[in-house]
């Protein structure tokens, strides 16, 4: 291990280590597995979980979506060895189909542990916020990604990230997919959020990672004030305070229904209709019914399933 380099990356950023910490929520000399694809903000959570005197592996996940990108490994790598990490390559292929980005997540999380720790800054939060805004996501979405340690450098800006790798020499990858117009989330990054900064006159992905975090709080409370609401009961169902019947309703679909989406609201309100007894049934989506039956409400899958 490169103790002048550690050295270098507590003294350097002290800030930036407290909050590292205080969202990795687990004591030195913990095992964790990071994600690392090369980029300033993966490689600065390599740094950082190094620092933090965790036993850090790094796994880099090829997709294998552009020429020479397999090289990228080595860079990860190397980057491993002057900081006395644990490293291992990972190639994946990724499935056709729309939504690249998607495909790209769901390729390179069956390599990786579900615990593992990534790189998202504060940057990324808001843009995930707006990015569900716009898909028309309800609370939970608009809550962002949750603090912890799968996210410990949530607090961190991508300024921070790209500054700390820059002080420490620390060679990085620059993924041209990162300013493809082609993908929401970069237009986002590079068109909305600078304008809306300007006509806000202030740090606007500032503000929305701070709102997420608010979202995903009362999202909690609503979560627990649902926990005694039973969605098979139509009575009870329909008697509940609607914010909380249609989260009751949407946990309950999502255990049970097991749809390849979670249901959007049209679904939600329609079960909500079956419980009022405005209809008998309806379609909730992915070959599944709900009907009501002597006061229950009941799943039905096409073919009896």
């Amino acid at each position: 291990m490169n103790v002048e380099l550690i050295t270098s990356i507590i003294l350097l950023f002290a800030g930036i280590g407290v909050c590292f910490f205080v969202g990795l929520r687990r004591p030195p000399g913990t095992p964790l597995t990071c994600a690392v694809s090369g980029g300033p903000d993966s490689m600065a959570l390599l740094a950082l979980a190094v620092a933090a005197g965790c036993l850090v592996t790094a796994v880099h996940v090829d997709h294998g979506l552009r020429p020479g990108s397999e090289q990228e490994a080595g860079l990860v790598e190397k980057a491993c060895l002057g900081l006395g990490a644990a490293f291992r390559s990972e190639r994946v292929d990724v499935a056709s189909g729309p939504n690249l980005e998607a495909r790209a997540r769901t390729a390179r999380a069956s390599v990786l542990p579900p615990d593992a720790a990534t790189g998202h800054t504060a940057d990324d939060q808001a843009e995930t916020m707006l990015v569900n805004l716009l898909r028309g996501a309800a609370l939970d979405g608009l809550a962002g990604m949750r603090p912890g340690p799968r996210h410990p450098i949530l607090a961190l800006r991508r300024s921070e990230t790209h500054g700390l790798c820059r002080d420490l020499g620390l060679d990085t990858v620059d993924d041209p997919s990162n300013a493809d117009p082609a993908h929401l989330r970069n237009r986002l990054r590079h068109e909305a959020l600078p304008l809306l900064a300007a006509i806000a006159r202030r740090d606007v992905a500032l503000v929305l990672a701070r709102q997420a975090e608010v979202m995903r709080e009362d999202a909690e409370l609503l979560e627990s004030l649902c926990a005694d609401v039973d969605p098979t009961d139509a009575r009870a169902l329909a008697a509940a305070p609607v914010p909380l019947a249609r989260r009751a309703v949407r946990r309950w679909l999502r255990a049970d229904a097991c749809p390849p989406h979670p249901p959007d609201r049209d679904a939600v309100e329609r079960v909500l209709a079956v419980a009022r007894g405005e209809v008998r049934a309806c379609e909730v989506g992915g070959d599944v019914r709900v009907r009501r039956s002597r006061g229950r409400l009941l799943l039905e899958r096409a073919g009896g399933r």
